[in-house]
């Protein structure tokens, strides 16, 4: 019987379990030191010794760990394999019929987008303006998405900053375009609350859904707090650039000539810091802005009363174990996470931006015309259109899109696309109105803004620090930034409330004026 038993081909060859790892290398030398282990069919032992150059049967060097060192080569470049993987996704072919209906039907969202060719054919009608109003606001809510959706496709051939930054960019466009429609039609209170409302949307509604949704079923979220507080702090400066001109307006002996040259000079230097950020983000830090995030999985039971009750005491303890662990392991697989493959060629993608921006632009000059009918027949005040309703339809795209990818736990890419769209708002679009404004001989277009706008961006900036400070996020801070929101809806309607008391006080006192003499000389 211990002629026919023989000792492997391979001196080294390890179950499929073990994989040869020097860990059981270096417990098998101990058991060798040990001494030999007897056979469990002979007296005789079996000796396995292994060498740092193993052999295999034939004499010649074996393999096996150069083949590993093959594995661990191509994980280091890892990166330069994915970049290969992205420009082979540019080589691979469309169809014209499949990217078309890649377009079309990418969300449902997209059933409005009929409403854009009546929203311009009843301008040229004799129609309601407010009518006019609605038609080309629902139009611009497809349109937005559709511009979002094309700029993702050209995010899926670059990185998660730079895409972020793309989704914010373009994110914008329709807000830049209402604000420069407004501005050639003097429409200065509409370009000023909804950049405003704008920002507050922004920093409030989209946050504030990313942390509820992304947060519902997981513990919490994490996220890079380096990166927020950058973005955060660069709003506070732009929060300063309002109030430092709204002041200067208040208290200062100087005319309006004077706001409008702290206005222009502030707004050049706005100019200045963002193109420093983007220096900063996209040059020097590069590498802070690329660390990936903790991954945190979804709960998978659900927890009863007693497991509550515990869980609480163990939430601190669960925290310190979570922060403690490889980064590695935190990267836990989701079948959502599966990386996505692009719809459309690059050529495709910008074209659909290009379209999709020719028509935002048509539906939001009608939409802005069509304005004054609205506030004047449909009780709605200039404050809630700006404050609520246009960025409703600026961030319509920008929303789902943080929403979306907060649900699959990518909160960097998440708050890139809310706070770096409100950033970007403050320190781009914004300077670049007043900028457009100089040039086109508006001195009225300064950053004298209202106190009350100011009050709300200041309170809410403050806020979205105070959150962020923990590089941590769940449900409930979503729910406070949501409320947050409502509340100042109800302010800006309370806002046109307040102006209605104010005239029938004015009407009232004047009918008492004029009817108190009539009264007196007939006593």
């Amino acid at each position: 019987m211990t002629d026919g038993l023989t000792g492997p081909d391979h001196a080294d060859t390890y179950p499929p379990e073990s994989a040869g790892t020097d860990d059981h290398l270096g417990q098998v030398d101990s058991v060798e030191k040990a001494g030999p282990e007897p056979s469990m069919h002979s007296s005789e032992p079996i000796n396995v010794s292994f060498s740092d150059n193993p052999k295999d049967g034939d004499g010649n060097a074996r393999k096996r760990r150069t083949l590993l060192g093959r594995f661990a080569h191509s994980a280091a470049d890892e990166p330069s394999d994915s970049s290969d993987s992205v420009k082979g996704r540019d080589r691979q072919k469309f169809t014209l019929v499949g990217q078309l209906k890649a377009t079309v039907f990418n969300s449902w969202v997209n059933v409005l987008i009929l409403a854009a060719p009546v929203g311009i054919a009843l301008n040229y009608v004799d129609v309601d303006p407010v009518a006019v109003f609605v038609v080309n606001f629902i139009a611009i809510i497809p349109l937005a998405a559709m511009l979002s959706y094309g700029t993702e496709e050209i995010a899926m051939r670059t990185g998660e900053t730079i895409g972020g930054l793309l989704n914010a960019s373009f994110g914008n466009a329709v807000e830049l375009i209402v604000a420069i429609i407004a501005l050639v039609h003097k429409e200065y209170d509409i370009v000023r609350t909804s950049l405003i409302g704008s920002m507050l949307s922004n920093l409030l509604l989209v946050m504030g859904m990313c942390f509820f949704f992304g947060g519902v079923n997981r513990l919490e979220q994490h996220f890079n707090p380096v990166v927020a507080q950058t973005a955060a702090s660069l709003l506070a400066l732009a929060v300063a650039s309002l109030i430092i001109p709204t002041a200067f307006h208040q208290w200062s002996q100087a005319g309006g000539t004077a706001v409008a040259q702290l206005s222009r000079g502030t707004s050049v230097i706005l100019l200045v810091v963002y193109g420093c950020y983007l220096f900063f983000q996209l040059k020097s830090h590069t590498e802070m802005y690329n660390q990936p995030s903790p991954k945190v999985e979804k709960r998978r039971q659900k927890i009863t009363g007693g497991d509550a009750s515990r869980g609480i005491a163990q939430i601190g303890k669960m925290s310190a174990t979570m922060a403690g662990q490889n980064a590695q392991q935190m990267q836990l697989q989701d079948p959502e996470d599966e990386p996505e493959q692009p719809q459309l060629s690059i050529w495709v993608a910008f074209l659909t931006l290009g379209i999709s921006t020719a028509f935002v632009a048509l539906c939001a000059e009608f939409m802005v015309d069509s304005i004054h009918a609205l506030t004047e027949r449909g009780n709605v005040s200039e404050t809630f259109v700006g404050l609520i309703l246009l960025p409703i339809v600026g961030n319509a795209a920008e929303h789902a899109t943080a929403v979306t990818v907060a649900c699959k736990d990518k909160m960097d890419l998440a708050i890139g696309v809310a706070v770096g769209s409100s950033m970007q708002i403050a320190l781009l679009v914004l300077p670049l109105i007043i900028v457009l404004g100089w040039c086109m001989g508006k001195d009225e277009m300064t950053l004298y803004f209202d106190a009350f706008q100011v009050i709300l961006l200041f309170v809410s900036v403050l806020l979205v620090n105070y959150l962020i400070a923990d590089g941590k996020s769940h449900w409930l801070e979503g729910v406070l930034l949501m409320m947050m929101y409502l509340i100042i809806a109800l302010a800006s309607c309370w806002n046109k409330v307040t102006m209605l008391l104010v005239i029938l006080y004015h009407i009232r006192y004047q009918i008492y004026g004029t009817l108190y003499p009539i009264i007196q000389a007939e006593q």
